[in-house]
């Protein structure tokens, strides 16, 4: 069965909550409570051996390292890498200027070899069709 890392937002976001119940394949998370070296050291290495590296940005983003690992998988691991951004997380949206910038990233993703999704549910039925 094929494993996604779920990468991306976090901030109290809720994509991975509305993803998760539409997955037929397994996944890891990497949100937890406490980050810690060790957490880290668990997400670097699930990075390494899930089948495919998923990064859903949100208006939630907080940190630009998402971003930084998403450009860095495509680059390195082109065919297992899936960009998303949402315009919308509970009520709080991106600019314009923020959506071009998110419209180039996903460029940079595809061209590179990787798949820029555009929703949850293309998410789940992309991930489904690998299991």
């Amino acid at each position: 069965m094929a494993k996604v890392f779920l990468g991306g937002t976090v901030n109290n976001s809720q994509w991975r909550e509305e993803l998760i119940p539409k997955l037929k394949v397994d996944f890891f998370n990497p949100v937890v409570e406490d980050w810690t070296d060790e957490a880290y050291k668990k997400e670097l290495a699930a990075r390494e051996s899930c089948d495919f590296c998923l990064y859903v940005l949100t208006p939630k983003i907080s940190s630009f390292y998402s971003i930084a690992e998403a450009i860095d998988d495509s680059n390195k691991r082109p065919k297992k890498t899936i960009f998303c951004f949402l315009l919308d997380d509970a009520g709080q949206k991106f600019s314009d200027f923020q959506i071009k910038s998110m419209k180039a990233i996903g460029k940079m993703v595809k061209e590179n070899g990787g798949q820029w999704l555009n929703s949850i549910d293309e998410i789940a039925v992309y991930l489904n069709s690998k299991s």
